[in-house]
C-alpha cells in the first residue's frame, strides 16, 4: 500500500430525489450545484411535484442516511397518518412528551446518532483512514442544555478535511417509505442534527422540504375549572413533512493568507473554504529510508516482517501487503515502489502488530515523542531500473539500506531464471556489484543488510561479505559489522536491549565524526527465522538524522536571485473530481484543476492557503496534451536502450530552447494549497524535509479576446502535471522585482569518476535529478585540474567474517579520499522538456544499457551551471 493511497472516486453525495427524477440517466450525478456551490433557501414542495411515492431503499454504505426522526424523546401518538396504514384511536393519557426510556437516555442517544453521522461523513472521504485515538467524540451537551440556542462549532474531527459531506433524509424509513414528521418534530430533528454536526466541526444546510401527507393527534386543554376532573380532548391536524439536509465539514475561511474561522454554525459557501486540519504540523522526527538491492534479495519480505511483526514462511508471505500488481505475485519480482511506516518510542516497535494501531495515523499518534521511519521498497531487476532510481532519487532518502542475499552462489542462477521469465536477459551481469557500486557513488549514508542467512552456507556468506567489504573500502568508507544475535524468533514488538546497545555504540562514531557517510554498518538477518530483525529495528530507531535542509545546502552563501523561498519536488499526481466542492474558488472566475501531488519538501515551509507556482509546463504553442496525471509507460518501454530522437525533432527542440526563458508564456501556473497530508496525517503545515501529499487548485492562465481584453472566464486548457515538476513560493526579491523562476534547457555538471571518459560528445544519456528523469545529449566534455589519482586498493585477507572491524581503517580511508581530485566538466542539453534544476543538486547520468550490462552503471556528479 502506498503512502498516498486513497480512493480516487469515493461514494458520491447523490440525492435519492434526483435519482428518481433522472431515471434512465446517469445515476452517479452529484447533488445539484445549488447545494455545493451556493446553498439556497429550502423550498416547500408537494410530493405530487416529484411524481413519486417512495424513495429507493437506504444504501448500507455511502454518505446517505435515512432517519424516521432525530428526536431525543419518544414521538407523540397519532390517531391517523395518511402515510401509513396504522391508525391509533382512543383517549391519550398525556400530550406532554415523556422522557426517553431509561435504557437509552437523551445523552446516550445523542452520542449514538453523532457516531453514526461521523461514519457517514467518512464514507465520502477519499481517505478512509482515521485514528482510533482521535475517534473519541467531543463533549456533547448535557441533558439540561437548550438545543434551540445558537450552536458553536467544535474543532473539526481529524480525517474529515477531505469529506464531501453526508446527506440526511429525515422522515424517511429505511425502505424508502415517506413517513413524514409534523412541523415541530421536523424543526426539532433538524436542530438535533445541527448539534450533532457542530460537535464534529460541521454545518447543516437544508436542501428541500416536501409535504408527503397529513395526520391527526389528540391534545388536552389545560384545567381551568378545578371542579373538572378530566381535561378536554382536542383533535389536532397537521401536515407531514420530509426534509433533506446536507452536512458538510466547516473548513475555515482563508482570505489573503489570513486564516479566520467562525465559531457559530451559520450558513457558508463551501466553495469559499479551504481545508484547515486540527494539527499544525507533525513534530515527530521522521527518517526516510529506501530499501534497494538486486532482485530476489528479499527486500520486500524483510520490509514486510519489519512492518507487520510477522515472520515470512520462506515463500514471500510477509510481503503480500506490499505488492501492487498481479504479475508481482506471480513472478515474485517487485516492479513498483511500495511504502510502509514504522514508529519507535522507548524501544517499542509501533507497527501493524500493535494492538492499538489500525492505520498510519495511529502510528503518528503512538510515536509522539519517539521517531517515525518512512521506508520505501523499490524494484531490483534491471528491467525496472527506472523504479530503482526513483526510490534512490525522488524520495531523497536520508539513508539507503542495501539488501544483498547471503546465498550468493545461487544469485546468478536465480537472476537468470527471473530474467528469462521477464523476457530480458541478464546473464553474466553481476547485479550485486551493480547495486553496491551505485549505492556507494551516491554519497548518501548507507547501511548494508545481508539477508536470507537461514539458507546460506558459510562459504556463501563469506563470499558476499568479502565483496561488500572490498567495495566499501575502495569507495573510501569504513565498514562496521554488527555481530548478529543467535536468537530465533523472539519478541518482535520491542527492540532488544542488547541490540539497541550494539547499534548505539556503533553509531556513536558516526555522530561524533559528523560525517554520516563515513561509516557503513553491515548487518545480517533472516525474515524466516527472525535472526537479526531486532538489530535492524535498533538501526532504524537510532540511525542519525541529517540536519534540516535549507536553501543554502547546495550553494552555500552564494547569492542566487532565482532561488525560491520554498521548493517541493513532485513525484506523482492523483486526479480529483472536478465537483469536489470545497476545492472550488467560488469567486466567479473559472474553477481550475483540482489535483493532489505527492513528493517531498526540499526546503521551506508549505501551509494550507499558500499561493504558489507550479511548473514548468510546456510553452503554450506546444501541442496540447490530455489533462491526466503522469502518463504511464507501456511495458515494452522499460528496455535497456534509449530512444534516440530524430534529427528533425532535435532541430525543433533546439529552436524552442533558443527562445529566451522570459519570453515563454504559460510555463508557470498559479495555484493555491487546499490540503496537506504528511504521511497520511492531515496537517496544516508541511515542514522542510518532510514527505507528503498536497491538494492543489491550479488556475488557468487568463486569455485575451480579439479586442485585446483579458478574459478570465474563457475556457483555457491546463496542461497535465507530470513527475519532475515543482511547487514553489518565489522569494521576496523575486516578488518585488517581478522575476520568475527560470526553467532550464540544459546544464553543466562536474563528474569525478575516471570512467566518465568512456562517454563522447553527441552521446545520448538518461539523467536523474531529484524527481526529474529525462534524456539529454552531451554537448561538450572538458577536463578539470589533473584528473583522477586512484587510491590504494584494499587487498587484505579475512580470517573471520565477524572480526574485520579495524580501527586503523578510518585513518587509512581518510588518507585515500584526499587523493581524489579534479574531474570532468560536461555540458548537457535536455531533449524532451524544460526542467527546473537547483544549482548544486546531485545528478545521475546513465548510458543506454546493453545485454551485457545491468543498466545501473552510472556516473554521479553535481550541477554547477544552469542554461536557460
Amino acid at each position: 500500500m502506498s503512502v498516498f493511497t486513497y480512493d480516487p472516486d469515493p461514494p458520491r453525495v447523490s440525492s435519492p430525489w434526483m435519482k428518481l427524477n433522472d431515471s434512465g440517466k446517469d445515476e452517479s450525478r452529484h447533488l445539484g450545484s445549488e447545494v455545493f456551490e451556493s446553498p439556497r433557501q429550502p423550498g416547500s414542495g408537494l410530493l405530487s411535484d416529484y411524481g413519486v411515492t417512495k424513495l429507493h431503499a437506504e444504501p448500507q454504505d455511502g454518505p446517505t442516511e435515512y432517519k424516521l426522526h432525530l428526536l431525543l424523546r419518544p414521538r407523540r401518538v397519532f390517531m391517523r397518518m395518511s402515510t401509513t396504514n396504522k391508525s391509533r384511536h382512543g383517549r391519550l393519557k398525556s400530550s406532554v412528551p415523556s422522557p426517553a426510556a431509561s435504557s437509552q437516555p437523551r445523552q446516550q442517544r445523542l452520542e449514538h446518532l453523532t457516531t453514526q453521522l461521523l461514519w457517514r461523513l467518512q464514507q465520502s472521504s477519499p481517505y478512509h483512514l482515521s485514528s482510533s485515538k482521535e475517534l473519541a467524540l467531543p463533549k456533547l451537551p448535557d441533558d439540561n442544555v437548550d438545543l434551540t440556542a445558537p450552536v458553536k462549532l467544535s474543532k473539526l474531527v481529524p480525517g474529515l478535511e477531505e469529506s464531501r459531506g453526508a446527506l440526511y433524509e429525515i422522515g424517511v424509513a429505511d425502505d424508502g417509505t415517506l413517513v413524514g414528521l409534523t412541523k415541530d418534530e421536523m424543526d426539532e430533528s433538524i436542530t438535533t442534527l445541527r448539534v450533532m454536526a457542530a460537535s464534529l466541526g460541521c454545518t447543516v444546510d437544508v436542501c428541500r422540504r416536501v409535504i408527503v401527507g397529513d395526520c391527526e393527534w389528540a391534545e388536552f386543554t389545560e384545567l381551568i375549572d378545578s371542579n373538572v376532573v378530566l381535561p378536554d380532548e382536542v383533535i389536532r391536524s397537521g401536515k407531514l413533512w420530509v426534509a433533506e439536509a446536507l452536512v458538510m465539514p466547516y473548513l475555515g475561511l482563508i482570505n489573503g493568507g489570513n486564516r479566520e474561522s467562525s465559531t457559530t454554525c451559520t450558513k457558508h459557501s463551501a466553495a469559499e473554504n479551504i481545508a484547515m486540519p486540527s494539527r499544525g504540523s507533525s513534530s515527530t522526527p521522521q527518517l526516510r529510508v529506501t530499501f534497494t538491492g538486486p532482485t530476489t534479495s528479499g527486500k520486500s519480505s524483510l520490509l514486510g516482517t519489519l512492518s507487520t511483526g510477522i515472520l515470512d514462511n520462506g515463500r514471500g508471505n510477509s510481503r503480500l501487503n506490499l505488492l501492487k500488481h498481479r504479475h508481482e505475485m506471480v513472478t515474485g519480482v517487485t516492479s513498483s515502489i511500495a511504502q510502509e511506516l514504522i514508529g519507535y518510542k522507548d524501544q517499542s516497535i509501533l507497527n501493524c502488530s500493535h494492538g492499538n494501531i489500525e492505520s498510519w495515523i495511529d502510528i503518528h499518534d503512538c510515536s509522539e515523542g519517539g521517531r517515525l521511519v518512512f521506508v520505501s521498497d523499490s524494484a531490483g531487476h534491471p528491467r525496472y531500473r527506472r523504479t530503482v532510481l526513483r526510490g534512490l532519487m525522488n524520495w531523497a532518502p536520508h539513508w539507503i539500506i542495501l539488501c544483498l542475499a547471503a546465498d550468493d552462489t545461487e544469485i546468478a542462477t536465480k537472476s537468470q531464471g527471473v530474467s528469462n521469465h521477464l523476457g530480458v536477459s541478464a546473464g553474466g551481469v553481476d547485479l550485486v556489484k551493480a547495486h553496491l557500486t551505485l549505492s556507494l557513488k551516491l554519497d548518501i549514508p548507507l547501511a548494508v543488510v545481508v539477508t536470507k542467512m537461514d539458507i546460506a552456507s558459510k562459504m556463501s556468506a563469506h563470499k558476499i561479505t568479502n565483496k561488500v567489504l572490498s567495495a566499501v573500502k575502495e569507495a573510501g568508507r569504513v565498514p562496521k559489522i554488527l555481530r548478529p544475535d543467535q536468537n530465533i524468533g523472539g519478541d518482535l514488538t520491542r527492540v532488544p536491549d542488547d541490540d539497541s546497545a550494539k547499534v548505539k555504540d556503533l553509531l556513536k562514531g558516526i555522530t561524533e565524526g559528523g560525517n554520516l557517510t563515513e561509516i557503513v554498518p553491515i548487518a545480517f538477518s533472516s525474515a524466516v527465522k527472525g535472526s537479526g530483525i531486532g538489530l535492524l529495528h535498533a538501526l532504524l530507531e537510532n540511525l542519525p538524522l541529517p540536519p534540516t535542509p535549507t536553501a543554502r545546502d547546495y550553494i552555500g552563501m552564494a547569492l542566487n536571485p532565482e532561488q525560491p523561498k520554498c521548493l517541493f519536488h513532485i513525484d506523482d499526481t492523483f486526479s480529483l473530481s472536478a465537483s469536489y466542492g470545497n476545492l472550488s474558488n467560488g469567486s466567479g472566475e473559472m474553477a481550475g484543476l483540482d489535483i493532489v501531488v505527492s513528493g517531498h519538501l526540499r526546503f521551506g515551509q508549505f501551509s494550507v492557503g499558500d499561493k504558489i507556482v507550479v511548473g514548468p509546463f510546456p510553452p503554450e504553442d506546444d501541442e496540447p496534451r490530455e489533462l491526466t496525471p503522469e502518463g504511464r509507460q507501456s511495458p515494452s518501454s522499460y528496455g535497456l536502450s534509449i530512444s534516440h530522437p530524430s534529427s528533425a525533432e532535435l532541430a525543433r527542440i533546439a529552436m524552442k530552447n533558443a527562445v529566451s526563458a522570459s519570453a515563454i508564456a504559460g510555463e508557470w501556473h498559479d495555484a493555491q494549497i487546499v490540503s496537506i497530508r504528511n504521511l497520511r496525517l492531515p496537517v496544516s503545515t508541511l515542514e522542510a524535509g518532510q514527505a507528503g501529499s498536497i491538494g492543489l487548485n491550479i488556475r488557468p492562465l487568463a486569455t485575451r479576446s480579439q479586442n485585446g481584453n483579458i478574459n478570465h472566464t474563457a475556457v483555457a486548457e491546463i496542461p497535465r502535471i507530470r513527475r519532475g515538476m515543482i511547487l514553489a513560493i518565489p522569494s521576496k526579491h523575486m516578488a518585488d522585482t517581478g522575476l520568475k523562476l527560470q526553467a532550464a534547457s540544459g546544464f553543466t555538471a562536474v563528474f569525478e569518476d575516471p570512467d566518465i571518459h568512456t562517454l563522447a560528445a553527441g552521446s545520448f544519456v538518461n539523467i536523474y535529478i531529484a524527481s526529474i528523469r529525462t534524456v539529454a545529449r552531451i554537448r561538450r566534455i572538458s577536463h578539470r585540474d589533473n584528473g583522477w589519482d586512484a587510491g590504494a586498493e584494499y587487498t587484505g585477507e579475512m580470517e573471520e567474517i565477524f572480526n574485520l572491524n579495524d580501527e586503523s581503517d578510518l585513518n587509512n580511508v581518510r588518507n585515500e579520499s584526499d587523493q581524489r581530485k579534479g574531474g570532468v566538466e560536461m555540458g548537457l542539453e535536455l531533449l524532451h522538456h524544460r526542467e527546473w534544476i537547483e544549482m548544486g543538486s546531485r545528478v545521475i547520468l546513465l548510458e543506454g544499457g546493453s545485454q551485457d550490462k545491468s543498466g545501473l552503471e552510472g556516473f554521479v556528479g553535481k550541477v554547477v551551471e544552469i542554461v536557460d
